[in-house]
């Protein structure tokens, strides 16, 4: 990870990459219109963090969590209670 950012107490850092979405008719949906990713790999856990560790790949409820962009990348900060699972 090339971004330098601590979450604090219990919230989870996580990366994700927006894929671009076309509709069957071939319409680009903008970025706007989408919804948030429901997945994505944790890179940097608060320490408050209990049962979630840094490059687990975790999903999460679509509409929890602030979206953020650092450094031209799409990043979520999700509090733990809202992760739903670690995939395996």
């Amino acid at each position: 990870m090339g971004v330098n950012f601590k979450p604090l107490k219990d919230r989870v850092f996580v990366s994700y990459t927006a894929e671009l979405e076309k509709t069957s008719g071939g319409l680009y949906i903008p970025e706007t219109a989408k919804e948030k990713p429901q997945s994505g790999k944790v890179e940097a856990v608060g320490e408050e963090v209990k049962q979630i560790k840094m490059g687990d790949t975790v999903l999460f409820d679509r509409y929890s969590g602030s979206k953020i962009n650092l450094d031209n990348a799409e990043y979520l900060i999700v509090k733990e209670e809202d992760v739903l699972g670690i995939l395996n």
